[in-house]
């Protein structure tokens, strides 16, 4: 699975983005799908998860009410609504697919991982 994210960019304190990540390949379905993100000096973190289904989604706590998975696996993509944004998220966000998910939040649950799209969001 080759995953490519897309949607970063700048961005007022409380406006919106929307980022996408496309996935290749036929079996996109079958993967969990996570949303981290990086910023420069520190380690990479979990944002949020969806489910094979698109049933079940998890957050981290700093962006839960706030930011939105979702997925549409007959276009093969999954999403994240980011609402309310903080300077404290500008990030390089990145997708990750996972076939056997361990732990949502761990990055080494993940068995593929999208190039990362930069968010800055300014005070």
């Amino acid at each position: 699975v080759q995953l490519q994210a897309s949607g970063g960019g700048l961005v007022q304190a409380g406006g919106s983005l929307r980022l996408s990540c496309a996935a290749s390949g036929r079996t996109f379905s079958t993967y969990f799908m996570g949303w981290f993100r990086q910023v420069p000096g520190k380690e990479r973190e979990f944002v949020g998860g969806i489910r094979r289904s698109g049933g079940t989604t998890y957050y981290a706590d700093a962006v839960k009410g706030r930011f939105t998975i979702s997925r549409d696996n007959a276009k093969n993509t999954v999403y994240l609504q980011m609402n309310s944004l903080k300077p404290e998220d500008t990030a390089v966000y990145y997708c990750a697919g996972s076939a056997i998910l361990s732990d949502w939040t761990a990055v080494a649950s993940y068995d593929y991982w999208g190039q990362g799209t930069q968010v800055t969001v300014s005070s």
